[in-house]
């Protein structure tokens, strides 16, 4: 270092000069003054004398002998409570770590023989504390046991006193039976009696009647081979009506008591759910639905027999009717579902960290995992910007890594929070040439809300222009303080170029997850989110999961969200089938019966039965809040249109490759809605475009955007028939940039004055044919005929008008330019004086941009 005089080392350390000189005589340096020079060696000199008179030790400066490390977990444990159902306790487990230097250590053998004795003296008083605490437990068990016999002796005291009462009850009821028996035999014997004299009186009554009809037909048997008269035949035949009709009149003997004891209405316990139809509600109560809109009816509340009451209203009804309503949690059906796979226990394994990697666009992140993983990752995206969520994992000398990269672009806000909830470590890149950017901030408040341990990686510092101290002070603004500055963040220099602290990123990386003791069970059944979903014309939907804790095989049942099915083929990042996937493992599988929403958790399930009543019950719902929200936006657009008055809609049918991007795409031209143009996107989805979408387009007069996805056969044929707008885009800021273009273009356009000319009243004459003509000179501009003009007197416009007639000597012209004399006629107007403006303008058109 070049030599520098008392006074500028004065300026540099920021003291005055006399009291600079006065503590190098103190150091020994005499003969100084202002103006004399300071040697090297001088400095080192002032400065050992200075570090002794404030008590520092050379070693102050040294590396820290060791370094404490504090991580807090917390967990929920579901435990039986007394009354059998299941409470939700948290459990905070706080744990501290140091590591101290091997020197140390060996400096200091006489401190730890001394700790180790305190140890063995803590370890004894330990030992006869445990000791104590097993007594009294053996104690207290003990006393359970003496009191759990003394319950068994009461219990089994009120079952002997509770049979006797029952043997009494049932010999009392047997006395009863019997006598009602012996009433109802005696009964019996008398209506027997009581028929068979009937019987026998109508019998001879019958006798009388044919022996009177022999009397008068004599000889009506001659010739009967048999000796049996018509009579005979006639009485037998009457003597068997007689008896039927008797058997008709005589009553049954179950119905010898016609009355029975009425019986009580029998009470139903109603399972109510969310929202039930007046019909189901019926059913439920086992009554007709009149019954129940009569109710309601008196209650107040019209309805119909199809129409969905809610919960509240449904629990009214039952009550009034007599029963006892059950009303049905929410999510009842998914958390029995949960809890029958949490049931599931196994052993805790330490399992590999998945880490995400974010950051500002274009500040290398992809670059970065592509020197990890050694492939091409970024030339193959649109435009060389990530606009998916991408899952890797990789084998390190150390053990292995699950890598998450995330798009750094402003559109995909959504998809940088989804990749920091489900992550263990959050590598934050930051370019040294570019410094800390707005989505740079952005990912570090999505770490912190998920509460997420950072490592820093200053990218980009083999450019001759990058500045790492730069990026520390920048993000130690933001609360990020560096581990040489006091802080718990870990600061690596990388190069996604040359490769330079990739090693030492990794280290970084699998030291932070060796202190969060990151564990699964692999025994269990799959459970993790989904990371991004499309649909793929050869192979149905395609979903990308994120196992993190379990083990999902081929075969599998999977619920995602509000689609289920069975994995039919799995496949791993480099595109090989696999049959089996563990915990921090990313996998693609098929089978899915829809594309799920990106960021939904899936679980591996036992019954298809049980995956499909869920998966229903949730697609129910999510039905239900869509129309409950078309509902509420409908009327907010009533409303705002009834106060903001003509707003346009600029209707859009948007179809992306994954869902992802639809997502980001989605609430990005949502937010260009302004107060005169609305986007409103008719309809998306993910997969190609279709013959549906196509007419929707046409019916709703929408702009079909395809982003990385092409229009079929069918669909092409509909949009050059009718001549839709079909568009395909395959970076996201192409269609912000063009849907802005095209809301420009339904702005209501701007309409603009414009003075083209001047002219200046010289005299006002008469003419018979013409009637009154002021005589011009032209100042500004030029004069036309055919537009319109102002009159001005005093610099106050007076009258605002048309030109009657232009004339230059006595020809009509059309047009007079700067600096000639003319004559013009006022179009309906008399007043003109000398001196007056006359002043030409024209109006334009002004398209509006946004």
């Amino acid at each position: 270092m070049a030599e520098v005089t008392v006074k500028q080392l004065a300026d540099v350390v920021g003291v005055p000069v006399e009291r600079l000189m006065t503590q190098m005589q103190e150091a020994g340096i005499e003969g100084k003054n202002e103006s004399s020079s300071v040697t090297d060696s001088e400095r080192q000199t002032l400065l050992a004398h200075l570090k002794r008179s404030h008590g520092e030790a050379e070693e102050s400066v040294a590396s820290p002998k060791k370094i404490t490390l504090k991580r807090k977990t917390t967990s929920q444990l579901k435990v039986a409570g007394a009354s059998g159902k299941k409470k939700t306790v948290n459990v905070e487990v706080r744990k501290t770590r140091t590591y101290v230097k091997r020197s140390e250590i060996e400096a200091d053998e006489g401190a730890v023989a001394q700790a180790a004795e305190e140890q063995a003296r803590k370890e004894a008083e330990e030992q006869a504390r445990q000791a104590a605490e097993e007594q009294a437990r053996l104690e207290a068990e003990q006393r359970e046991k003496e009191e759990a016999a003394r319950q068994a002796e009461e219990a089994a005291r009120q079952n002997e006193e509770a049979a006797r009462r029952a043997a009494e009850e049932a010999a009392r009821k047997a006395e009863e039976n019997k006598a009602k028996a012996e009433a109802e035999a005696k009964a019996k014997a008398q209506v027997e009696e009581k028929a068979k004299a009937e019987k026998q009186t109508r019998g001879n009554d019958a006798s009388k009647k044919t022996y009177r009809n022999e009397d008068k037909k004599p000889g009506r048997n001659q010739g009967r081979g048999n000796g049996r008269s018509d009579g005979d035949r006639r009485g037998g035949k009457l003597s068997r009506n007689s008896n039927a009709k008797q058997a008709r009149k005589t009553p049954k003997v179950a119905n010898a008591h016609g009355f029975n004891e009425p019986q009580a209405p029998k009470v139903h316990e109603v399972s109510i759910p969310e929202s039930i139809t007046v019909a189901e509600l019926a059913k439920k109560m086992s009554v007709k639905a009149a019954e129940v809109i009569k109710v309601m009816f008196k209650m107040g509340a019209m309805a119909t027999i199809n129409q969905v009451i809610d919960q509240d209203t449904a629990t009214l009804v039952v009550e009034e009717m007599g029963h006892v309503a059950k009303p049905l949690q929410e999510n009842a059906i998914e958390e029995e579902l949960m809890d029958s796979i949490q049931a599931v226990q196994g052993e805790s394994k330490g399992r590999a960290p998945i880490v995400t990697v974010m950051g500002h666009v274009d500040h290398g992140k992809t670059s970065l995992l592509d020197y990890i993983r050694s492939t091409r990752v970024a030339s193959g995206e649109s435009g060389g910007i990530t606009q998916h969520i991408g899952a890797y994992h990789v084998e390190t000398d150390n053990g292995m890594v699950t890598f998450l990269d995330t798009p750094g672009h402003a559109a995909f806000t959504a998809m940088r929070a989804r990749g920091a909830k489900l992550t263990d470590i959050v590598i934050l890149v930051v370019a040294a040439d570019d410094g800390v950017m707005p989505q740079t901030e952005e990912a570090i408040q999505h770490a912190k809300a998920a509460g997420v341990p950072l490592v820093i990686a200053v990218n980009k510092v083999d450019k001759e222009e990058a500045d790492p101290d730069r990026v520390k002070n920048e993000l130690a603004q933001r609360d990020v303080i560096p581990e040489d500055w006091g802080g718990d963040v870990q600061f690596v220099h990388v190069s996604a170029k040359t490769g330079q602290g990739i090693d030492e990123l990794l280290e970084a990386v699998l030291l932070q997850a060796e202190v969060l003791e990151l564990t699964a069970v692999p025994s269990a059944p799959g459970q993790g989110v989904v990371v991004e979903s499309r649909l793929d014309k050869g192979r149905g939907s395609v979903a990308t999961l994120l196992v993190q804790n379990g083990t999902m095989k081929k075969g599998d049942i999977v619920l995602a969200g509000l689609h289920y099915g069975r994995v039919r083929a799995m496949i791993d990042e480099n595109g090989k089938p696999v049959n089996s996937a563990g915990p921090a493992i990313p996998v693609e599988i098929q089978g899915l019966d829809g594309t799920p929403e990106a960021g939904e958790e899936f679980t591996v399930v036992s019954n298809e039965k049980k995956a499909r009543e869920v998966a229903l019950f949730r697609q129910g719902k999510y039905r239900e809040v869509k129309l409950a929200r078309q509902q509420a936006s409908k009327l907010e657009n009533l409303f705002a249109n009834m106060q903001a008055g003509d707003v346009k809609n600029l209707n859009i049918v948007l179809k992306a490759d994954v869902r992802g991007s639809l997502e980001a795409l989605t609430h990005a031209l949502e937010d260009l809605s302004t107060d005169e143009v609305k986007v409103v996107i008719v309809s998306s989805g993910v997969g190609g475009i279709s013959e549906t979408e196509a007419n929707l387009a046409l019916a709703s007069s929408a702009l079909l955007v395809g982003f990385n996805v092409r229009a079929d056969a069918q669909a092409k044929s509909i949009i050059d028939r009718e001549g839709l707008q079909l568009r395909y885009y395959s970076v996201i800021y192409d269609i912000i940039d063009d849907v802005k273009q095209a809301m420009s273009g339904l702005l209501s356009p701007e309409f603009r004055e414009e003075i083209v000319g001047v002219a200046e009243v010289r005299d006002v004459f008469r003419s018979p044919k013409l009637g009154l003509v002021a005589g011009c000179m032209v100042t500004e501009g030029t004069v036309f005929r055919n537009k319109r003009i102002r009159v001005l007197r005093d610099n106050v416009v007076i009258y605002e008008g048309e030109l009657e007639s232009l004339r230059r000597f006595k020809d009509a012209v059309n047009e007079v330019r700067q600096g000639m004399e003319c004559g013009i006629g006022v179009k309906n107007y008399n007043d003109v004086k000398v001196g007056d403006q006359i002043e030409v303008y024209s109006t334009i058109e002004v398209q509006r941009t946004l």
